[in-house]
């Protein structure tokens, strides 16, 4: 059976995700790579780990995964799969199936790893250095992928070693608790036997050090330790489905701990931080670029592998015509948020991008209902990359100020209210938001309630984009309140009542060109009007050179809808959300057809 599970060759070209320089041009026959021969080396089970990295991530943890939020929604049509999964009309027939897929095959090369690098024998000290590294890596990436399945999908079938030794193809849901400890005690043994960055021996943020390992361990815990769809598993009866946390209240006391102990140890190292500018955070990453901010990347250059297709469906607008080649989002982002950016946080203009590229190279502003995601723009990169829908962008896996947000989110959770140390975790990430102007944050809560919802809004604006929204969403036991509010906001931005009572309802800007890569633009400077400007007032900004918008039309550089409590899109908005039940995935029918251990085991709901 060796022969048939363990290919390692196909392993090897998907580790050119992670080392795009190297060459794999003369790889032995794939007979030769089963996993007896593969280990008798430390550079060949090298190659084996790296291919791991190339299973762990997919599209879908941004683009399905990644709507349906108050941060993110999709602008295809009512009856496209993507849009109803976007908006909560889940059925079995069209639940995706790449990411579980993917996250299974990473889990399974990560228990041939583990296995098998635990029994390499006869290592020089250098040797086993390596081969110790390569096995926290197999660790903590069997821990991310079972973390990427748990926390869209719940209770899930849980191997820990080889399908060869388990003999049986077939496998059944276990508790989404039982896999958490798992993760966690994966990612303790990760940590162990991982370098620091400082160290040497990780070349890239593309793989995994002790700094990320800890970052993903607090990560784990917080999801642990948090809210999830949870019913009984003897008799998946509908009448005990519940959002709740685990019983166990001394674990989850025990979860918030590990969680504030890993984010302590990276702070505490002092190898990492955040960068002085919002804004290059995201020009680092569309270029390749490294930094002590950046702690955990999916690497893509050269590669674009697990169809990929960054800053082309998650991006800006650019017509196909332009001078950086065409790129289509589906992805849009919610209306609302680009006034839940406060006056002078400099991160709106970084996430939300305002304008599209026309097909002459100029700059078009977007109104409300048409704006995109700024942070993988393709404006902002240095070439067009491989083709127009593989833009080599790597996706952030995690950054540092994701570990000062849970940082301050577990000590708020041990101490019933934020201590010293979590406000000033808080603060930093605010104050860098601001361009390091402390006076603009504002006052920091004090009470636990207070705290956790000032985390809940930050991480949006922080890491808004990033895939965490959904999931973080529920953990928080929050989902069907937060969106049934967005939602609610959405129509009252639309009817311009209530909070919009005074948004601008027009935007003068100047229609200027792009004229090259790395493009140093980042909102288009505009001139805001509350009701229409009056005909001399037109006639004097068509004088100046300015182009007027109406903010709530169509008119669009690409996929334009306007934004009236009466459009379709605006009522269509979550129209399947429904509190303890689409908090999880249903499995898909072809999943369950494929497993019998999961006949019987469908989400009760469904």
């Amino acid at each position: 059976m060796k022969n048939i599970i363990y290919k390692i060759s196909i392993v090897a070209l998907t580790a050119l995700s992670l080392s795009s320089c190297k060459k794999w041009l003369t790889m032995p026959s794939e007979s030769k790579f089963d996993s007896e021969s593969t280990f008798q080396t430390v550079d060949k089970a090298e190659m084996v780990v790296l291919g791991i990295y190339g299973l762990s991530f997919n599209r879908e943890i941004y683009y399905q995964f990644g709507m349906g939020t108050d941060e993110c929604i999709s602008t295809e049509g009512e009856t496209n799969s993507k849009n109803r999964f976007a908006n909560y009309v889940y059925s079995p027939d069209i639940t995706p199936t790449d990411t579980y897929t993917a996250m299974y095959r990473a889990i399974e090369y990560a228990n041939v790893c583990i296995k098998n690098l635990s029994a390499m024998q006869g290592a020089t000290d250098a040797e086993q250095k390596k081969i110790d590294m390569l096995l926290g890596e197999s660790y903590a990436l069997r821990a991310m992928s079972f973390l990427n399945v748990v926390r869209f999908f719940g209770d899930v079938p849980y191997p820990t070693i080889p399908v060869q030794d388990a003999g049986t193809f077939t496998s059944s849901r276990v508790s989404r608790d039982t896999i958490y400890d798992g993760c966690v005690a994966d990612l303790q043994k990760a940590i162990e036997l991982l370098p620091w960055k400082s160290e040497g021996m990780i070349p890239t943020p593309e793989r995994f050090s002790k700094n990320a390992a800890y970052g993903i361990l607090a990560r784990v815990a917080l999801y642990a330790a948090g809210y999830s769809l949870r019913w009984d598993l003897s008799s998946y009866s509908p009448g005990s489905v519940r959002l709740a946390q685990q019983s166990n209240t001394t674990r989850i006391r025990e979860l918030y701990q590990i969680a504030s102990d890993a984010c302590q140890a990276i702070m505490q190292k002092g190898e990492n931080g955040l960068l002085d500018k919002y804004e290059t955070v995201f020009r680092d990453l569309v270029n390749g670029r490294y930094n002590k901010e950046s702690m955990l990347e999916y690497g893509q250059y050269g590669t674009n592998v697990n169809g990929s297709a960054i800053g082309y469906t998650n991006g800006m607008a650019a017509h196909t015509n332009s001078r950086y080649g065409k790129a289509e989002p589906l992805m849009a982002a919610m209306p609302t948020l680009l006034f839940d950016f406060e006056d002078g946080d400099l991160r709106r203009d970084v996430s939300i991008c305002t304008y599209g590229i026309t097909a002459t190279n100029k700059r078009q502003m977007n109104p409300y209902g048409s704006n995109r995601i700024g942070k993988f723009r393709v404006t902002w990169k240095k070439d067009a990359g491989t083709a127009i829908n593989k833009r080599d962008i790597n996706w952030p896996w995690l950054r540092y100020s994701d570990v000062l947000l849970m940082y301050a989110e577990a000590q708020n959770e041990l101490n019933n209210g934020p201590t010293g140390a979590a406000k000033a975790a808080f603060e930093q990430v605010r104050k860098r938001g601001y361009g390091g102007d402390a006076s603009k944050i504002g006052i920091t809560p004090s009470t636990y309630q207070e705290f956790r919802d000032a985390i809940i809004k930050e991480r949006k604006l922080e890491l808004a984009f990033e895939g965490w929204r959904r999931t973080d969403l529920v953990r928080w036991g929050i989902q069907f309140e937060a969106l049934t509010k967005a939602k609610q906001n959405l129509i009252d931005m639309a009817n311009k009542t209530g909070n919009y009572a005074n948004i601008d309802r027009f935007r003068a800007y100047k229609l200027d060109s792009a004229s090259a890569w790395e493009d140093p633009v980042v909102g288009i400077p505009f001139i805001g009007y509350k009701a229409a400007p009056t005909a001399a007032e037109k006639a004097q900004l068509t004088a100046n050179g300015y182009t007027l918008l109406e903010m709530h039309s169509n008119v669009a550089p690409h996929g334009g809808q306007a934004l009236a409590a009466t459009q379709p899109w605006v009522i269509a908005i979550f129209r399947g959300l429904e509190k303890n039940k689409v908090e999880l995935l249903p499995l898909n029918t072809t999943t369950i057809d494929n497993n019998p251990g999961l006949a019987g085991q469908q989400h009760p709901m469904y």
